[in-house]
Order: structure tokens, then sequence, then C-alpha cells
């Protein structure tokens, strides 16, 4: 069995105060933040959103309550991290983690990554 075409992306609870700094960072690096409610894969976006900002709070028994009106966002690699079909480097998840690490009071987020459908960016939205 083959698994569908899929995204690497970490998942972070972000302080809406750093978020638009913080997308501004990532995107000098070729990372794209996503917000989950808004995000084109998600057909209820809100709805999962809602329940991805709850799962990551109560699987922290109280150390991110914190974060109860915090953004659960995804973070993407662009293009330019992958080499044809080889697997991310290890250098794509430094960087991240390195990003993630200046934040930290107002990041919450477990050091791995999932995979969701592919979150096409717009050709807007690239760097040239």
């Amino acid at each position: 069995m083959q698994r569908e075409p899929h995204q690497n992306v970490a998942t972070v609870l972000v302080d809406p105060v750093v978020q638009r700094e913080l997308e501004l960072d990532l995107m000098a690096r070729d990372l794209w933040l996503w917000p989950v409610a808004t995000a084109p894969v998600c057909i209820d976006g809100p709805r999962q959103a809602f329940q991805i900002r709850r799962r990551m709070i109560e699987g922290r028994r109280g150390a991110w309550d914190d974060a109860a009106g915090w953004e659960p966002v995804w973070i993407a690699f662009g293009d330019s991290w992958y080499d044809g079909a080889e697997p991310l480097p290890w250098a794509a998840h430094q960087a991240l983690w390195s990003v993630l690490a200046t934040y930290q009071q107002h990041v919450h987020h477990v050091r791995r990554l999932g995979g969701v459908p592919r979150l096409d960016l717009p050709r807007d939205r690239v760097a040239g």
C-alpha cells in the first residue's frame, strides 16, 4: 500500500502577537507558515484548528495552558530544501528548529514533523 502524496510540516502553536514577524523570518529561509484554520487543504479549517490546539494543549497537562488563544499553524519546507525524491535533509530541520528557538516564549511545538496533503505555494508568493 502506497502513502498518498504529502508534505512534511511542523505543527506549531503561535502567539498571534508574533505570528507575522515569525512568518517573515521563515519566508527568508524558504519555510512557509500556513494557519490551519485557513489552509487550503482543510475542509473545515476552523474546526481542525480547534482540535489541534486542544490536543496539543491537553497533551502537555497544564504546561501549555498559556497557548489557549494561540493559532495552530503548519510550517512547510519550500522547494529549495528538496533534492528531487531524496528525503528532507537534516539542515532543513535544523533551520526550522533554529528559527522557532528565537521565538521560544511565543511558540509551542514538539520537535517532529508530520505530513499533510501538498500545500501548493501560490506563484506570487515565491521569492524570485
